[in-house]
């Protein structure tokens, strides 16, 4: 059969199926429905590379680039929007919206986002003196009429992770105690992918600290007893998310590159606390935090084997080359802990920022 006798066939059939029901369903109203079919969405957006890195004080371009179907062209109502996604990706925070000749940049973004616009069709956002609380997914979306699309790209940072617990000694931070503890050492609270690479980079540590998205985990290269025992995989051991109030843990920090010089101060006599922080102000800085001991220590290979008093009253020392009575087994920031702060037997480290 010819495919024009097919068509027919088909046509009368279907004809024959109408008639039929309008006989049996005399009160069903006539309708019809038509149904479009579409090669694709008209306009979308895309990013390359979808992982960007940067460091803290550096620039970064996030990329986002529009697509459209030759049929359109950007209108002046076209709605650029970037969003920054919350670590527990249970809400966003405005960052940039253009619209036309409008532009506005919101919170800690403020004056420091701007569009690349290379071209009418580059949405890529630009941001400059990058922070430590930038680290993180961002949301690119464009809408222009009944079109839009969207693209997630995330910012990367260059630095370091630690493990921290204050004075009173292990667990004893509940989630905003611990937030503010690293914020006291010019750092944020690590996220989980963070501490990730810190563990395949082999951090150790046995202690469970708090992460940004709420969860508690700790890193583990060398599985033994008292960490989750012997016989268990290598890994980062997860305990859930915790309640952020109640529960109490340590906490994993994470601090980037600093604008400044961080030191040991040659002084002839070794300091109590109160002296130490005295000497670092005479010396036109101030005593340093543990933040920037390990930044100096794993980002610019600071090495010193003299134990030195910290601003939280801690006394450690940065080795980066492992030797003899000085750290022989390990590149490490050793820890003294929290001596009698009237006690003169330490140096002091200081730390003198760039304006």
């Amino acid at each position: 059969m010819s495919p024009a006798l097919l068509l027919l066939a088909a046509l009368t059939s279907v004809a024959a199926a109408a008639h039929e029901l309008d006989l049996l369903y005399p009160e069903l109203e006539l309708s019809r429905t038509i149904y479009v079919t579409e090669d694709g969405p008209r306009l979308s957006v895309d990013a390359e590379p979808l992982t960007v890195a940067s460091r803290r004080g550096g620039n970064a371009t996030l990329p986002c680039r529009i697509r459209m179907d030759q049929s359109l062209t950007p209108s002046r109502k076209m709605r650029i929007k970037w969003t920054k996604m919350t670590s527990d990706f249970l809400k966003e925070v405005d960052v940039f919206v253009a619209m036309d000749y409008h532009r506005r940049s919101y919170g800690s973004f403020h004056g420091r986002v701007h569009l690349q616009g290379s071209s009418p069709l580059d949405a890529s956002l630009v941001i400059t003196e990058i922070t430590l609380e930038d680290y993180g997914r961002y949301k690119c979306e464009v809408i222009d009429g009944l079109e839009d699309g969207t693209v997630v790209v995330s910012l990367d940072l260059e630095g370091v992770v630690f493990p921290y617990s204050p004075r009173l000694g292990r667990y004893n931070l509940n989630f905003y105690e611990a937030e503010r503890a690293c914020r006291a050492q010019d750092a944020v609270v690590a996220s989980f992918e963070q501490l990730h690479r810190a563990w395949r980079g082999k951090l150790d540590w046995c202690n469970a600290g708090w992460l940004s998205d709420g969860s508690v985990q700790y890193p583990i290269t060398a599985p033994r007893e008292p960490c989750g025992g012997r016989n268990t995989l290598p890994g980062v051991r997860n305990y859930g998310l915790r309640d952020k109030d109640k529960n109490r843990y340590d906490v994993f920090c994470f601090t980037s590159h600093y604008k400044g010089r961080f030191y040991y101060l040659i002084h002839p006599s070794k300091l109590t606390y109160d002296e130490a922080v005295a000497a670092c102000q005479q010396d036109g800085a101030q005593i340093a935090k543990v933040g920037q001991m390990f930044a100096a220590w794993k980002l610019l290979g600071y090495d010193r084997c003299d134990a030195g008093w910290l601003a939280d009253g801690s006394v450690r020392y940065p080795v980066s080359r492992p030797r003899r009575r000085c750290s022989p087994t390990e590149a490490a920031v050793r820890f003294a802990g929290f001596p009698d702060k009237k006690h003169k037997l330490y140096g002091v480290y200081c730390f003198k920022g760039q304006n």
